[in-house]
């Protein structure tokens, strides 16, 4: 593909010449990693400080007094469990009183290193959908190679073993759920015919015990060109709604009812409809742009509603749209979850957490606040849909996790797991601040130093801006122990294109308009070097998937602001995004490179193609993963080798062999990579690479 001379280029593109690095196991592409994960790891691992790095990682990751965190469910609490030993993990539980002890007495239902041991494959667990009403049935996914792409199989809880002659499906980007005990529904992704172009579930189907899953009934499909199709069984005190759900893209959904006659009826709400739940009969919504409903009401973004529907169902009528939350300036909302008995809402007040708990009674919608820790990040851990149980999680950048039980829907609450101190917190402080953006945008950012720095000191910057979601404060005890008590600092910031301030903030970085979120982090860090915080040469800059993204512009637009980039499981290739699957499952956030006015604005940021050979870039490290199913390895295999044949010679290239995008799985690989991140951090920004 050519491509015509854009911004930062000093002569037209010429052909794609690493096009064949894209070839995920090609023998080619893979001697290519092997070569430059020899040099990478002889370079990092190689340094006299990467030993004790890693040993101190892996460590603080697999930590026997790490917090267990569960979701309780018919009396048990069930979590998924890794440290050195368990080194794919337990899925285990325990009563609800013992999880609150100091020691719970945990019940393994499966070990994940003896059920690999014994069937010679390294299987990652991805999750399980129970069985109502007594949830010791389930439908268990695990992924033969971390990536997205899970078999799925019947396994009885109470016998610990799979259930014979059960269901069973091969690997792949379906999901499953059930809508009884013999039947099971399948939002299917094996065949191509069965995917959308980004390789999602295009049909629905149910699936009755003792058939084939070739046999399996369609019930709805979306189009071939949307998202995905999905189903999911929601329950309503004695109400039961089976959601169907047609994906246009990651922003816009048509999301229909399946009546007892069979009909599948579209709800006649927006296309961005958000922050959906089904509680005491009344759907509760959000929206991500203005909506007038038919009776006049004006619904607006960061603000939660509700209708009755029950009614709809019975009569086909909307009826009124009542108001449960109203918009207020720099508040978004983080989440919605529920139990028997209450709702719970969590929200985003200028980057920090609370939580409000609703109640309807009479018709009528009350509300007040969650007596929850202030001035941090606070989440819903869970909450038990058939059950009074709810918790809570708080952190910050230098308070260890904690996380805050209550059995009676939030009335008492008592902190039952603290995460011990990783690392001393008392001579740091976290701060947050504002940079103006190139348009006048305040854009807030953290951060966490010294209380009595005195002078610049080696600082990496965290930015993500994307698909809405927010960058929140978090308790890191590897970067506590690796990077702040070398007297080192850290900044997170809050640009647009994140979910922070809800859907405007997202928007304001949206397709032709993402310029704005690289302007941004730019901005942030000169204002971290305007306040002394950091020079240019000490600053890093560091994101992954869309912030690798970000990180990938950042280094080709505006080098000269920084002293180190970390490139991880990143998109590069703007101009080639959608050919990589599932790239073209994001064109809602950046466009489509094949429409002509697309391209131009991904043209002009595209690092790919801006890449200099006249630039002066600081030293790179990009890391992907051969097995990562959602972000293709080829976008930094690619960015890598032009680089390098710019002349280009401190970039540095790794790739996992194992592990999905998230980097599921063994944590010595994750160890690993932390540790060669800090040594690669600690040596470009002091001075010594």
């Amino acid at each position: 593909m050519t491509q015509s001379m854009t911004k930062g280029q000093t002569e037209p593109a010429a052909e794609d010449t690493f096009l064949w690095l894209e070839d995920r196991t090609s023998k080619k592409a893979l001697d290519w990693v092997h070569r430059q994960n020899e040099v990478t790891v002889g370079e990092l691992q190689g340094d006299p400080s990467y030993q004790a790095t890693f040993q101190t990682a892996l460590d603080l990751m697999t930590a026997e007094d790490n917090i267990a965190v569960g979701a309780a469910l018919n009396g048990h609490v069930y979590n998924f469990w890794q440290d050195k030993t368990n080194v794919l993990g337990l899925w285990r539980r325990t009563t609800v009183a013992s999880y609150k002890t100091e020691k719970p007495e945990w019940e393994t239902i499966i070990d994940f290193d003896v059920l690999s041991a014994k069937e010679g494959v390294k299987w990652v667990f991805s999750g399980a959908s129970r069985l109502y009403p007594d949830f010791n049935r389930c439908l268990l996914s695990m992924s033969p190679d971390g990536g997205d792409a899970s078999e799925m199989r019947e396994f009885d809880i109470e016998t610990k073993s799979f259930v014979e002659d059960g269901f069973r499906a091969p690997a792949s980007k379906s999901g499953f759920g059930w809508l009884d005990k013999d039947t099971v529904i399948v939002s299917a992704a094996f065949e191509e015919a069965e995917k959308t172009q980004s390789g999602y579930p295009r049909v629905v189907k149910l699936w009755k015990r003792g058939t084939r899953l070739e046999d399996a009934t369609p019930i709805f499909e979306a189009e071939k060109e949307d998202l995905a199709a999905g189903a999911a069984l929601e329950f309503d005190d004695d109400r039961r709604y089976l959601i169907l759900a047609r994906t246009l893209n990651f922003f816009a959904s048509h999301i229909f009812l399946r009546l007892p006659s069979g009909e599948n009826r579209r709800l006649p709400l927006p296309d961005d409809m958000t922050d959906s739940a089904i509680f005491r009969d009344q759907l509760v919504f959000g929206v991500r742009s203005p909506w007038t409903t038919p009776d006049g009401v004006v619904c607006k973004p960061d603000a939660l509603y509700s209708l009755d529907l029950a009614r709809w169902v019975e009569t086909g009528a909307l009826g009124p749209v009542e108001t449960l939350l109203e918009p207020a300036h720099r508040v978004s909302i983080a989440g919605i979850a529920r139990t028997q008995d209450r709702l719970f809402i969590n929200l985003m007040d200028n980057v920090r957490g609370k939580v409000v708990v609703c109640e309807r009674n009479n018709g009528t919608w009350s509300l007040k606040p969650v007596a929850l820790p202030e001035n941090g990040n606070v989440g819903i851990a869970h909450a038990e849909h058939f059950g009074a149980s709810v918790s809570f999680s708080f952190t910050d950048f230098l308070t260890p996790s904690s996380i805050v039980w209550s059995d009676d829907d939030g009335a008492t609450l008592a902190t039952v797991k603290s995460q011990p101190a990783r690392f001393d917190a008392s001579p740091f402080v976290s701060e947050q601040f504002e940079a103006r953006s190139k348009d006048g945008t305040m854009i807030p950012y953290f951060v966490v130093r010294r209380s009595d720095q005195d002078g610049p000191v080696p600082t990496p910057l965290y930015g993500y801006g994307g698909f809405e979601v927010p960058l929140l404060p978090g308790y890191a005890g590897v970067r506590g122990r690796l990077w702040l008590e070398k007297g080192n600092a850290y900044v997170q910031a809050n640009i647009r294109g994140g979910g922070e301030f809800g859907p405007n903030w997202h928007q304001a970085a949206l397709k032709a308009n993402r310029q704005n979120a690289f302007d941004d982090f730019a901005a942030v860090a000169q204002d971290v070097v305007k306040r002394g915080i950091a020079t240019p040469a000490m600053l890093g800059i560091q994101g992954g998937s869309n912030g690798g993204l970000l990180t990938g512009v950042s280094l080709t637009q505006r080098p000269e602001l920084f002293g180190a980039v970390i490139v991880e499981v990143p998109l590069l290739d703007m101009l080639r995004y959608t050919e990589l699957p599932p790239g073209a499952s994001w064109m809602a956030e950046y466009g489509d490179p094949s429409k002509p006015e697309d391209a131009k604005w991904l043209a002009a940021y595209s690092p790919y193609q801006h890449v200099s050979a006249d630039a002066a870039y600081p030293p790179v490290l990009l890391t992907t993963s051969t097995a990562d199913d959602r972000v293709h390895p080829g976008h930094a295999r690619k960015m890598a080798a032009r680089l390098q044949a710019a002349g280009h010679d401190k970039t540095l290239f790794f790739e996992e062999t194992e592990g999905g995008h998230g980097g599921r799985g063994d944590r010595r690989p994750q160890a690993a990579q932390a540790a060669m991140k800090y040594v690669f951090l600690q040596r470009a920004l002091s001075g010594t690479a």
